[in-house]
């Protein structure tokens, strides 16, 4: 530990999602429209789920849980990025990077497990719907979420505590926008082959492991969709899944394509646009698609504004 803290830097140096100086205002202004509609719809989506009793369901469980994540990955990643538009030099403290770096494994390996869980949800709903009330119990649901929460809240302590105990050496310059694992390999030299390892198999764990979960009940919902005889009831069906299948694929496509290749491979700058999207775009976007198409969150949202 000793030769840790004498080549321990005091702050890193953010660079931001671009250098060009001429797009740092209308970058600004973009992002801080996509974060305050993000913290307005998720906020909604949590405060319509608990005050509306007809969406007391198991979906709309998860899909308050999915707002409460989104929200908290934002959170986590946006301010701080806000303010690298208006200040030349954006510094981050060495305990402030190692807070974010926990905070954003936390709710993007919940986020995982939670799509993951939805799709379990969806796929008891079309496959067994005349048990689903009683597999889907409220034990059950609460189980669901509360084991990847703990799960999520281990990482969240293991990286941040294993990155901020090794040596760092050369610049103090973090190619990305907020404090993450892959931005910071670089810049550590002393265990950098374990720690890669480590990085990359928990990464390929997380993702394939809820991948398989969403493409196993998917593969199974399918199936039962193609069996049915009532083509009202195929549509009703895909419709059901619609939303959760579009937001799955753009949020673990992403994910592949930054984490799942090794550090030699990486370019910051495609990297940047993957973590633009699963940091600040999809997090706007899931609100929209699973709620704000859909008639139940329409008249729940009438009948809580009517009793105000």
């Amino acid at each position: 530990m000793g030769q840790a803290n004498a080549t321990t830097p005091g702050e890193f140096i953010l660079m931001g999602v671009t250098r060009l100086p001429e797009l740092q205002l209308p970058l600004l202004g973009v992002f801080l429209i996509i974060y305050s509609l993000t913290v307005v719809g998720n906020l909604g989506m949590i405060i319509l789920t608990k005050l509306d009793s007809r969406l007391h369901t198991p979906m709309y469980f998860f899909i308050r849980h999915l707002a409460f994540i989104d929200l908290g990955n934002s959170t986590a990643i946006c301010p701080k990025m806000l303010v690298n538009f208006v200040v030349d030099q954006n510094t981050i403290s060495y305990y402030a990077c190692a807070t974010q770096m926990a905070c954003f494994i936390m709710f993007i390996v919940s986020e995982l497990s939670i799509l993951s869980s939805m799709a379990y949800d969806r796929y008891v709903a079309i496959c067994n719907p005349l048990l689903y009330n009683a597999i889907m119990s409220q034990r059950r649901c609460h189980v669901l979420v509360g084991i990847p929460y703990l799960y999520s809240t281990f990482q969240a302590l293991l990286f941040p505590i294993k990155y901020f105990t090794l040596t760092f050496c050369g610049p103090n310059v973090i190619s990305h926008f907020y404090c993450d694992v892959v931005p910071l390999l670089p810049l550590i030299c002393s265990q950098v082959k374990e720690t890669e390892l480590l990085t990359i198999l928990f990464s390929a764990f997380n993702l394939v492991s809820s991948l398989l979960i969403v493409l196993l009940s998917y593969m199974l919902i399918l199936l039962t969709i193609c069996r049915m005889s009532s083509a009202e009831g195929r549509k009703k069906a895909f419709s059901t899944c619609g939303s959760h299948l579009t937001v799955v694929v753009v949020f673990y496509g992403t994910l592949l394509f930054m984490y799942v290749q090794p550090k030699s491979a990486h370019s910051f700058e495609t990297d940047k646009l993957a973590s633009v999207f699963y940091t600040l775009v999809i997090p706007v976007l899931n609100p929209l698609i699973y709620s704000l198409r859909n008639k139940e969150v329409k008249n729940a949202f009438h009948r809580v504004f009517k009793n105000i």
